[in-house]
């Protein structure tokens, strides 16, 4: 296949992928395969909070549009367009995928087929249903996908290069049992915000977005805020006051309760609004339900410590106060050459 075919199946995609939405899911005839996979994929975001309890139907909305947006005819070509497709020598590459939000791993899958390489993917258990679906609609277009797709239930074996996604603990064990393949290994990361007390209602407000979507739980969510010494909270508390309904959700309020509980019983000082509590503290990674926050006096001065730190880092949320970083409301729409860990895919998988 040649590098048009693969990006013309992969707008097609886009185009089915676009039909479904929160507000309205609408059958558009022109798109392939509809008859065979519209009502089946359908049904199957209806039944991703069975598979997976925080894959609620909003969640899983808003990741298949996400990708609908990025999967366009102009995206795919200002991304690729970078690199030389030249000379690639197919080879097999494995794939271990996270399960912490909907389709978290199909970047990595999309990166693999259009490089010319063939998949082996091992999904998550937290994740197993979307991803195989969306490779039975690329087959249906393009039936030569099919040599090049393979799922894994067991063991990894017979591939070239591995592209594994877990926590530290968990990349500890890929970087000894990959030792001695090409790899990219990825471990825990999370993604702060940097506030300076100028920002508007409407840019805490989309802060809030990048808090509470997919619960916290991405590595591109914010879970830690740095704020002025003397920083008041309040314009904060009353922005996020519109996600409150999140504390109606069994699972995020389980949490709230039971982390808040764990903070009281051991002295820390919180703030609370009654879905989301503020912890002060220098680490990185909050549990969900809850908020790190630091407070800085010298912003150069934290500029030197995100840089020092950035490997705990995934992205940075600001008003342009920090190089780099994106705007408030963001973080849950990168684009296709926006990384995991600013490492560049397509480049390894080239080189591989």
């Amino acid at each position: 296949m040649t590098l048009e075919v693969k990006k013309n199946i992969f707008i097609e995609l886009g185009h089915f992928l676009k039909q479904f939405n929160a507000n309205e899911t609408v059958k558009n005839e022109n798109v392939l395969k509809n008859d065979l996979f519209f009502n089946e994929f359908n049904k199957l975001i209806e039944l991703s909070q069975s598979h997976n309890g925080w894959y609620t139907p909003e969640q899983v909305y808003f990741a298949i549009q996400s990708w609908a947006e990025a999967l366009s005819k102009e995206n795919l070509e200002k991304w690729l367009s970078n690199y030389n497709f030249d000379n690639v020598a197919p080879k097999n590459i494995a794939l271990i995928l996270a399960g912490n939000i909907p389709l978290v791993g199909f970047h990595d899958f999309l990166s693999v087929l259009i490089t010319g390489h063939s998949v082996l993917v091992k999904t998550s258990s937290n994740d197993q249903h979307l991803l195989p679906f969306l490779a039975k609609y690329i087959i249906a277009l393009e039936p030569k996908f099919a040599d090049k797709i393979t799922f894994v239930e067991g063991k990894l074996e017979n591939f070239d290069a591995v592209i594994a996604t877990g926590s530290n603990n968990t990349a500890r064990y890929f970087e000894y049992y990959f030792k001695d393949k090409p790899s990219i290994i990825r471990k825990n990361r999370n993604s702060v915000a940097v506030i300076d007390g100028s920002e508007s209602k409407e840019q805490l407000l989309a802060l809030g977005e990048d808090i509470f979507r997919y619960f916290g739980l991405g590595c591109r969510n914010v879970s830690k805020l740095f704020v002025p010494k003397e920083y008041s909270f309040d314009a904060f508390f009353e922005a996020i006051f519109e996600y409150q309904d999140v504390i109606h959700y069994e699972k995020y309020a389980n949490n709230y309760d039971y982390n808040k509980a764990v903070f009281l019983m051991s002295n820390f000082k919180l703030l609370d609004n009654g879905f989301l509590t503020l912890k002060e503290d220098a680490s990185y990674a909050s549990p969900i339900s809850s908020v790190f926050y630091e407070r800085y006096e010298n912003l150069d001065l934290l500029k030197k410590q995100l840089n020092d730190e950035k490997d705990q880092i995934q992205c940075i949320v600001s008003n342009d106060l920090i190089d780099g970083s994106i705007s408030f409301g963001d973080t849950q729409k990168p684009q296709l050459w926006d990384y995991a860990d600013n490492i560049d895919t397509i480049s390894f998988l080239l080189i591989t």
